[in-house]
């Protein structure tokens, strides 16, 4: 096959539209395997992976097969590598510097490795695997303890008499450009992943939809939450620094997925802190969300500090700041340093209402612009008095959940 094979044109065509439109690497991945197909190509299994910028997953594979399309899945992060990883074709290949690896499944390659002894005995004949670098990585050394950026690519048939010449030349005359393809949708998935990560789910959709000129804000009405760690201080000064990340990255991993099931946004870690804003459309779905969440991240924390004690860690408390207002919500800094976050009247009152748990000793504080709002609430409100606030002209009451444990 030469490079004016039209089936090669025509793939290659469809995958420069596939990359320039921002298909996602399922669908492309998709269209490409049967696009192979289609041309001839006797396809039973075709699989990608690459590496995954998160800070859970090392890696990311999808595995398209004749009879169940593609499937996605993610490789979590480990200091010690998998003895199937060891065992694979891919590492051979990065261990030993070779780009291209094609075994007809039989003899010594099934004991080598066992991956392709299970093709074999679900009926392939024979199997093609590829390497593709990217940017820095094209020239540097393999190291299969850390591939790089690029793909790794294996292709698997069980036609009688393997891939032809002709299957081959048309394989590797289309791979660089599904390259190309997914290395335009990786970085687009990418810099979703990081923004969410680093800036929160809301946060960094606004600044990968192009919210990004500094002073650019919208006003909303919103309940802020703060949360804290209760005594942190005091036993930083007594734990190892590793344990003491540990114990904050443990209680933080807690407040997060409870705050993100309720529908919060994690604007901002701070020390031992976090804020978190809740906008659901209204102020009362917000206020109804952050107090459901709080009873739920009363009960999961009191049940991770159980387990905590029984495995000899030390635990820690939390309090809990509601508040709700207007707020300034948007990009704020410097030109080459900014911030997407909250400001206004309001983060500082919860701020300062956060400051109270000790004077009224109790962990969870909602303010009275909360508890008019989520009126009526499935949640127990006990007033608490009214307090005067930093700034603040008349004084505001403040409640608190009735907590059966402790009030019961």
């Amino acid at each position: 096959m030469t490079d004016d094979d039209p089936r090669s044109k025509a793939i290659v065509q469809w995958l420069t539209s596939a990359g320039l439109q921002d298909t996602d690497r399922q669908e492309m991945l998709q269209g490409y395997a049967e696009r192979l197909a289609d041309a001839g190509v006797p396809l039973r299994r075709f699989h990608l992976a690459q590496r995954a910028f998160h800070p859970k997953y090392g890696g990311t594979g999808f595995t398209w097969t004749r009879d169940g399309g593609v499937y996605h899945e993610y490789f979590e992060h480990s200091d010690t590598p998998r003895d199937e990883w060891l065992r694979s074709p891919f590492y051979y290949m990065l261990d030993q510097n070779v780009p291209e690896f094609r075994s007809r499944l039989e003899g010594p390659a099934l004991d080598r490795f066992p991956v392709l002894a299970e093709f074999r005995k679900s009926g392939g004949t024979d199997y093609l695997s590829m390497i593709l670098r990217f940017g820095d990585f094209i020239d540097a050394p393999f190291d299969p303890r850390r591939p790089g950026e690029g793909i790794l690519s294996s292709w698997t048939t069980d036609a009688r008499d393997g891939f032809s010449e002709s299957d081959l030349n048309l394989i590797r005359q289309t791979y660089p450009h599904l390259g190309l393809a997914m290395r335009a949708a990786s970085t687009q998935q990418m810099a979703k992943d990081l923004l969410q990560v680093y800036l929160g789910r809301d946060a960094g959709r606004r600044v990968m939809s192009g919210e990004i000129t500094r002073g650019s804000s919208r006003q909303i009405d919103a309940v802020i939450c703060y949360f804290d760690l209760k005594g942190f201080t005091q036993l930083a000064e007594q734990i190892p620094g590793t344990e003491l990340i540990e114990m904050l990255n443990d209680y933080f991993g807690v407040a997060v997925a409870t705050i993100q099931k309720f529908g919060g946004n994690i604007l901002k870690f701070m020390g031992d802190g976090i804020l978190t804003m809740f906008d659901l459309g209204s102020v009362t779905e917000d206020a109804h969300a952050a107090l459901s969440a709080a009873c739920e991240l009363q009960r999961q924390i009191r049940q991770r500090n159980r387990e905590r004690s029984a495995d000899g860690l030390p635990i820690a408390d939390f309090t809990l700041a509601l508040h709700a207002g207007e707020i300034l919500y948007g990009n704020i800094g410097s030109e080459n340093r900014l911030d997407f976050t909250v400001i206004g009247p309001t983060v500082n009152q919860t701020a300062r209402i956060s400051g109270l748990h000790a004077s009224v000793g109790r962990s969870i504080i909602v303010s009275e612009y909360v508890q008019k709002v989520a009126h009526p609430c499935p949640q127990d409100l006990v007033s608490l008095g009214r307090y005067m606030l930093r700034g603040v002209t008349e004084p505001i009451e403040l409640f608190t959940i009735y907590d059966s444990e402790v009030d019961g």
